[in-house]
């Protein structure tokens, strides 16, 4: 036999991203009775749609010709001081955070914590960014985070209209016109997407003589003008509408928060806390509310629960994946978070406290109010007497054309607004920095007095950060060990593979990740000048050619900074390109019942109605069903929304009929890009009959997923859909017909982008080829090794199936009464993360082990799974019982393990310790099953009080 594959050297980086050596794909290709991996290719992907030749990339780069590469890129952006605020601000990430988080891969490489009993550190991070949203809003609930402030505005401007139904009927959202303008572009453009009738004015003339559902102010506002909402607000409410304030979370550490002042709900960033600029991401957001509406609060929400022995537990509550569940009744389709964000953002907290905090803003509103003063010493007038750290400049002896024009001859990046300059001070500004401004205006050694304050009646008086995580950790030395504590409860790629179907949980190289934090990309505001940003212009350029040529698309946006937001900014060129013909009664968006859940919320997100379409017994797509569906709405029929390979992880031999049978009746083909990693240098999306799709770059192309966030959700789209690219209303960029923004950045998570960039440069045209035949050839071999145990739920032509499989438990299930879930905990003690349970199919695993994992990684997952099927039958047979065994006990912590009471029909050995590899090394998980039920009934969102916790400080 021969075996064809790249990169057998170990200088080549596609020998070390690949899992499997030599001799492993040999073996596992004679196991499958297959020659080569060109033979399984082409027996797996059907023959229309292969692709021959390869892709037109550069030629492979080795690690260090790579960095050296990102090297110089890099240097092509300018580092100027920048004080152009607008939501966005230079910050300190203390060393401590950026080595032990950010650069850590025990906290990046984790998977979204839908398996509470493996996730209980990053839970808990989460749960201290709740209560530290919750603590500085005023609010009752927050969630564990949104994907930008931007975004979570047009979330807020839904929630409103979501939580009043029948009660306020109004079609109108009020937005005030002193709002950041990218988040007035996103909310405008997710209005028009949904019918909703968007108002942008002045809010001390609405006079809500135009019925109003709800309204949005910014505070501080866009110039940094602190205005007092209470009566706008009381108006608002006197008048049946919900209201929305987007704060500033530093100022929050100051100014009376807006729990205070009547919102009914806070959004925002928690960028400062921390977290670099990034040329605009990723960043953290947040979404704050009442209790009396959690249920409605989109994302993800972290809760406090009890586990098997009776003691706290942490898991996602209430709505987690809920739009999976609903589908197109889903109250949003964001499916993820901005995890690794946020966590950094608690850990600033954590790390500071609420004095710490204090002395930062303390000394950002001073200098500000010290530079005030300066300016005006000088002859300059400033809008207003009461800001926090923005300094609004509107007349004086310079013009503001001619000070932008000094500011860059320093190195300086000012704000130009309309009617002058702004000046937004940070956490970086020091008294130089000052002295250097004051130049700028005409000044000469001014002094500055940074001991006054222009809050006045705004000052909060309520306290905040009181629970004692905030108060516990000030050493570093106290805050290294509790962050490590948090990263040990944590399974992550650092442990084992994580074999989770659609989610591809591949290598994050280390070399992708360096360039990530260097100053030259994390240290950029996104509204600089574009010519400023040459290294980040090359960057795109570059990224979005190899995307483009990957994919088989002409034109490419980066903006959607989710999987999520990928969809429905696709959606939303389509639409846009039906509407740009005439044909805006094209609405109708044909989704397979097998569907991704967040496709039918996309849709209607995007506003469109949704048709769902059946799948035979194979799990294809019904072609006579989806022929009915297209014929009966072929004048409104908008898209058909597929995944492809098939959310049932074959390759549907009949895709090319199923975009004609779309195009024939008038639609557009949007393929989800979710299974993309099948497909690197083997067929192109693109060149078979779709005509725009997403891709995870948090999946396919090695960003890491970062314990549930960030993601990046670029969209492909052919050349007639081009003109409809998000646009943004800052930065020139996108179609001259767009669709709108998508994201608050114009690139949105820019600052991760240089990991794909890396890691398709270092991979070259073979290594990506080779990754899908790898990712292909581990997917057949775990079928093989499973079959005889498991049923496989659905294969493609001649029995094979694609890069994923999916595991039939539901005989299993009826023979034994386990459950998917009690395997799934059960893999636990065997020291692996489940794979995707109960999706797409009730009661089924779906497994996904990617290129990355080798042979033995690969057994030894098998191995677990044969020996809990062998546990499994000894219920079936009746040696072991029914309600109390195994896998209904699992996971088995060590405490439990450990403790003098033991009353289990089963070993401590074999609750423990397996399998033979689990002596090797262990992972404990430290809680029992974690009761969802339980939390959902008594819900908490917070930090347990301080009244639960012992005199040493332990939680009891």
């Amino acid at each position: 036999m021969s075996i064809q594959i790249t990169g057998t050297t170990e200088r080549n980086f596609a020998y070390r991203h690949n899992g499997p050596r030599r001799v492993e794909i040999q073996e596992m290709l004679e196991c499958l009775s297959v020659d080569s991996l060109d033979q399984l290719a082409e027996v797996v992907v059907p023959e229309q749609i292969m692709v021959s030749g390869s892709l037109d990339l550069p030629a492979a780069l080795s690690e260090v010709e790579l960095l050296e590469d990102m090297r110089n890129i890099a240097s092509g952006n300018q580092l100027f001081k920048s004080y152009i605020g607008l939501g966005y601000y230079d910050c300190i990430t203390p060393p401590v955070i950026l080595r032990n988080i950010i650069e850590n891969p025990g906290w990046y490489t984790q998977y979204t914590p839908y398996q509470a009993e493996i996730s209980q550190g990053r839970l808990e991070a989460m749960l201290n960014f709740q209560t530290m949203i919750c603590d500085l809003t005023k609010m009752e609930c927050a969630n564990s985070s949104m994907l930008d402030e931007a975004t979570a505005a047009a979330e807020a401007m839904t929630m409103c209209r979501r939580v009043l139904g029948r009660k306020n009927k109004s079609n109108t959202f009020f937005v005030s016109e002193r709002c950041l303008p990218q988040t007035i572009a996103v909310v405008e453009t997710r209005a028009r997407a949904l019918g909703i009738n968007v108002v942008v004015g002045d809010h001390t003339k609405w006079d809500f003589s135009t019925a109003t559902f709800g309204v949005l102010v910014q505070y501080p506002d866009a110039d940094g003008v602190i205005e007092d909402y209470s009566g706008f607000f009381r108006l608002a409410h006197e008048n049946g509408a919900m209201t929305v304030a987007a704060a500033d979370l530093m100022s929050l550490v100051l100014l009376t928060p807006p729990g205070e002042f009547g919102a009914d709900v806070a959004v925002g960033s928690s960028q400062r806390f921390g977290v670099p600029l990034g040329y605009g991401g990723p960043h953290a957001g947040y979404m704050a509310t009442s209790e009396s509406y959690k249920r409605q609060l989109p994302g993800r929400l972290v809760g406090v629960s009890v586990d098997s022995n009776g003691k706290p537990g942490l898991r996602l509550a209430l709505q987690t994946r809920e739009q999976h569940i609903r589908r197109d009744r889903a109250t949003s389709n964001i499916c993820t978070a901005q995890v690794l964000l946020a966590v950094v953002a608690s850990m600033y907290a954590v790390y500071h406290g609420p004095d710490g905090l204090v002395e930062i803003a303390t000394s950002i509103h001073k200098r500000a109010v010290g530079l005030a003063g300066a300016v005006k010493s000088l002859g300059y007038t400033v809008s207003s007497s009461s800001f926090f750290d923005t300094v609004h400049v509107i007349d004086g002896p310079i013009g503001p054309d001619e000070l932008m024009s000094r500011a860059l001859a320093d190195g300086i990046n000012l704000r130009r607004s309309e009617d002058g300059v702004s000046i937004s001070i940070d956490e970086t500004t020091k008294d130089i920095d000052l002295s250097g401004l004051i130049k700028i205006f005409g000044g000469d050694e001014l002094s500055v007095n940074t001991d006054e304050s222009s809050l006045g009646s705004f000052v909060r008086k309520s306290r905040f950060l009181e629970h004692p995580t905030f108060h516990r950790y000030r050493s570093e030395t106290e805050l290294l060990r509790y962050m490590n504590k948090l990263q040990s409860r944590d399974l992550s790629l650092t442990t084992s593979m994580i074999p989770l179907g659609s989610c591809t949980m591949k290598l994050n190289a280390t070399a992708e990740m360096i360039p990530v934090t260097w100053r030259e990309f994390g240290g950029v505001h996104p509204f600089v000048p574009v010519e400023q940003m040459e290294g980040y212009t090359t960057l795109f350029s570059r990224l979005e050619v190899m995307l483009a040529e990957i994919t088989g698309f002409d034109a490419v946006s980066l903006q959607p900074n989710a999987g999520s937001q990928g969809e429905y900014a696709g959606l939303g060129v389509i639409r846009a390109w039906h509407d740009a013909r005439g044909d805006q009664d094209r609405i109708i968006c044909i989704i397979p019942m097998s569907a991704h859940g967040t496709n039918p919320a996309s849709a209607v997100m995007a506003g469109m109605k949704v048709v769902p379409v059946k799948c035979d017994d194979a799990g294809n797509i019904d072609l006579e069903h989806l022929k009915e569906m297209a014929e009966k709405y072929s004048e409104t029929l908008a898209a058909i929304m597929v995944t492809y390979p098939s959310t049932h992880g074959v390759f549907e031999s009949t895709i090319v009929e199923i975009c004609d049978i779309i195009h024939n009746n008038g639609g557009q083909v949007y393929l989800d890009g979710a299974n993309m990693n099948a497909m690197l240098g083997l067929c192109k999306p693109g060149k078979f009959g779709a005509d725009v799709c997403h891709l995870n770059l948090h999946k396919t192309f090695a960003i890491p997923h970062g314990g549930g966030g960030p993601g990046v959700g670029p969209i492909c789209v052919l050349e007639h859909l081009a003109p409809h690219l998000p646009d943004h209303p800052l930065i020139e960029m996108g179609g001259e017909d767009s669709m709108g923004a998508v994201s608050a950045a114009p690139w949105g998570s820019s600052s991760v982008l240089p990991i794909s960039y890396s890691f398709i440069s270092m991979m070259g045209p073979d290594g990506l080829k080779a990754a899908s035949q790898l990712a292909i050839l581990n997917a057949n071999y775990i079928a093989k090794r499973l079959a005889g145990d498991y049923p496989i739920l659905y294969k493609g032509a001649g029995g094979w199936v694609a890069h994923e499989c999916i595991l039939d438990l539901r005989p299993i299930t009826a023979a034994s009464g386990v459950s998917v879930e009690d395997v799934a905990k059960r893999l636990m003690d065997y020291g692996f993360h489940a794979p995707t349970m109960s999706w797409p199919v009730a009661g089924t695993l779906m497994v996904e082990p990617t290129e990355s994992e080798g042979k033995e990684e690969l057994d030894r997952f098998c191995d677990a799974m044969i020996s809990i099927r062998q546990e499994i039958r000894e219920v079936e047979e009746g040696s072991a019982d029914r309600e109390v065994n195994l896998l209904t006990g699992s996971p088995h912590t060590a405490e439990a393990l450990l403790s003098d009471a033991w009353d289990r029909p089963y070993s401590r050995e074999r609750a423990g310790f397996p399998y033979a590899a689990s002596r090797e090394h262990k992972f404990w998980p430290v809680v029992g099953r974690v009761d969802n039920a339980w939390g959902d009934r008594n819900f908490a969102c917070l930090c347990p009080s301080m009244e639960s916790f012992s005199e040493d400080g332990e939680g009891v």
